[in-house]
């Protein structure tokens, strides 16, 4: 078995209920989550050993969210407590319909953004280890930060472990005065896999993305294709480029596939029309999860991609950050499950 490493910042997670506006009720739904976290957890789920490195205070909160962590069967054991600083924090409120869902963070000054370059020891987190993944939203939070990502990937390099990157664009974060493609493009350098959107790309790396309209529900391969080849043009060291394609018909209804750029040649998956969405969060990394699953299980990347749109497709149906799915239901997802009949 494969042993797979992520790295980055799990928060508490405040929620509004029921799709409500935020403080409509006083009450706000307490859980934790954040990307590199739930790919965690779901390899944890599908079965995989994987460890968790962060950095959290050493009071009640943190050590919920670790414990947490531990009951879903992720190594914890890299996880610094720190006497200083805080947990970040996310609200958010669901959206529906039209009304698209809304992010607030609250994460300035957390244990994570103060552990720069130095802060863990690599060299013995990666003895053994197969796979690194980090994503781009960690090294938005901080200057210090980044350095620690960076020298997580340049590490993992010379380890020899493969590693993977979520881009993860996220325009709120990146206040500290460095672009994410001054600061991307050097992580990508050291990476065998990138996983993006379109916008990703765009965002992140400074690379033209395709004219597409995520909203006309129409989505043009060819596009993806060359945006795939672009990419893998500008980082050499690149063995894959995973795409995701959402056409977001409205709040809670999206059509979601993806595309791949990989050893075999380019690949397209299954097309699912998710309706009546019961929580989005988390979903590009429920999709990263299962890629990094089916690339390792299986011999065929076709279906490597298949696995990770039908983990992430289950995600939609799960409330909270974490893809509760198990390996057994992603496979019969992709066999032609779905009617969502009772299991007796």
């Amino acid at each position: 078995m494969s042993k797979i490493i992520t790295f980055g910042e799990i928060m508490l997670r405040l929620a509004a209920p029921h799709h409500q506006r935020f403080f409509q009720t006083p009450a706000l739904e307490a859980t934790f989550g954040g990307g590199e976290a739930n790919v965690a957890v779901s390899l944890a789920q599908f079965g995989q050993d994987v460890a968790y490195v962060t950095a959290l205070p050493d009071n009640p909160i943190g050590r919920s969210a670790c414990t947490q962590l531990r009951g879903y069967g992720v190594d914890t054991s890299t996880i610094h407590f720190e006497k200083d600083g805080r947990m970040g924090i996310y609200f958010l409120e669901n959206g529906a319909c039209a009304r698209p869902s809304v992010v607030v963070y609250d994460r300035e000054n957390s244990c994570i953004a103060r552990c720069g370059k130095g802060s863990f020891d690599w060299q013995e987190i990666f003895s053994g280890a197969d796979w690194f993944h980090v994503t781009g939203i960690t090294p938005a939070i901080s200057q210090a930060a980044a350095d620690s990502t960076l020298e997580a990937v340049q590490a993992a390099e010379e380890a020899g472990v493969k590693v993977s990157v979520d881009l993860n664009f996220r325009k709120k974060l990146w206040k500290y005065g460095k672009s994410a493609p001054e600061v991307m493009t050097q992580i990508l350098a050291h990476c065998q896999l990138v996983i993006a959107n379109e916008e990703d790309i765009q965002k992140s790396l400074g690379l033209p993305a395709p004219k597409v309209d995520v909203e006309s529900g129409h989505l043009e391969e060819e596009s993806y294709r060359l945006l795939a080849q672009q990419v893998k043009e500008h980082f050499p060291k690149l063995e894959q480029v995973a795409i995701t394609l959402r056409a977001s018909h409205s709040a809670d209804n999206n059509g979601w596939s993806a595309v791949l750029l990989g050893k075999s040649g380019f690949h397209r998956s299954r097309k699912y029309e998710i309706a009546d969405i019961v929580d989005r969060v988390g979903g590009g990394d429920a999709f990263s999860a299962g890629l990094i699953y089916g690339l390792q299980e299986f011999q065929d990347e076709e279906r490597a991609l298949d696995f990770a749109v039908a983990a992430s497709c289950l995600k939609h149906t799960i409330p909270g950050d974490f893809n509760l799915s198990t390996k057994d239901e992603v496979l019969a997802l992709m066999a032609g499950g779905g009617s969502g009949r009772v299991q007796r």
